[in-house]
């Protein structure tokens, strides 16, 4: 995985939401759909210029350990399709969908910070 995509586990997931900004992506370990948005995230992701004050993650649901997390993020019960990603600003969820694509993550990215 590239730098700017950190694996979001359960020793680092509260410290990571808590970013001013952060893009969480939600998949499992046999997620196909999953495995390709990572390469495309990580590909866009390789530009240093791409959303340079941006965290990006990635939680695979499927690890063990991670009670503490769906917990405290009831709405993860009602995630039937993967990758599902989370825009969170200031600690806040703020924006989520189902599905993959750069230019779709650059549009949500772009009214969550231009609003």
């Amino acid at each position: 995985m590239s730098e700017r995509l950190e694996m979001i586990t359960r020793d680092n997931w509260e410290e990571f939401l808590s970013a001013p900004v952060a893009v969480l992506m939600l998949g499992k370990t046999d997620c196909a759909n999953c495995t390709r948005w990572t390469e495309e995230l990580q590909g866009l992701l390789a530009n240093e210029q791409w959303w340079p004050t941006v965290r990006f993650g990635k939680m695979l649901i499927d690890t063990p350990g991670l009670l503490k997390f769906k917990k405290a993020n009831p709405w993860l019960s009602e995630v039937d399709d993967l990758p599902f990603n989370v825009l969170y600003k200031d600690g806040e969820r703020v924006k989520s969908y189902a599905g993959s694509g750069g230019d779709r993550l650059d549009n949500r990215l772009k009214r969550v910070l231009d609003a």
